[in-house]
């Protein structure tokens, strides 16, 4: 990171709890939550400054970004799946991470860092279209950054998951 959102990171990147978030495996093998939250907020850093967003602007892209995973537990663990079994139809459907966790993340992170009326929508509107339509444009900057980051990752986790595949292919030739 550069050091203008060093500078801007700093205090949430620095705090035990946004620490937390290095254990959570997020988009495949190698991605932690915190990794991701840093690309995204690197993405949306750069997307900020090409937009020419005022600083306070640009601050608060880069913080909502940082915050938009902030939710702090594994949604790959077995004791969200107990969660979801509790449910059924519709009612698991929207109680899936994909959907809950922007809200779940801005409520954290207002509680733990304090948060503007626009880094809260921001982060709990990421992951449109499964949530409300972003409103303004630091929310569509954190939403876009997400999903370009977040579809670079996927892609790296299904080339890693392939490639033991292709070489065995390969082998048996």
């Amino acid at each position: 990171m550069g050091s203008e959102i060093e500078q801007i990171a700093e205090q949430i990147v620095a705090h035990p709890r946004f620490q937390q978030l290095r254990a959570f495996q997020h988009h495949g093998p190698g991605n932690s939550v915190y990794d991701h939250s840093i690309a995204v907020a690197a993405m949306a850093y750069a997307i900020a400054r090409r937009m020419r967003l005022s600083g306070d602007e640009t601050a608060s892209v880069v913080r909502a970004a940082l915050l938009h995973d902030f939710f702090g537990y594994d949604w790959h663990s077995d004791r969200f799946r107990r969660f979801l079994s509790r449910y059924s139809g519709w009612q698991r459907i929207v109680r899936m991470h994909a959907f809950v966790h922007g809200h779940i993340a801005a409520g954290r992170a207002a509680r733990t860092f304090g948060l503007s009326a626009a880094e809260y929508e921001a982060i709990a509107r990421h992951m449109f279209p499964l949530a409300a339509m972003p409103r303004t444009r630091l929310a569509w900057i954190v939403s876009l950054a997400d999903k370009f980051v977040a579809a670079k990752e996927m892609v790296a986790a299904i080339g890693s998951y392939l490639s033991p595949a292709y070489r065995r292919g390969l082998a048996e030739l």
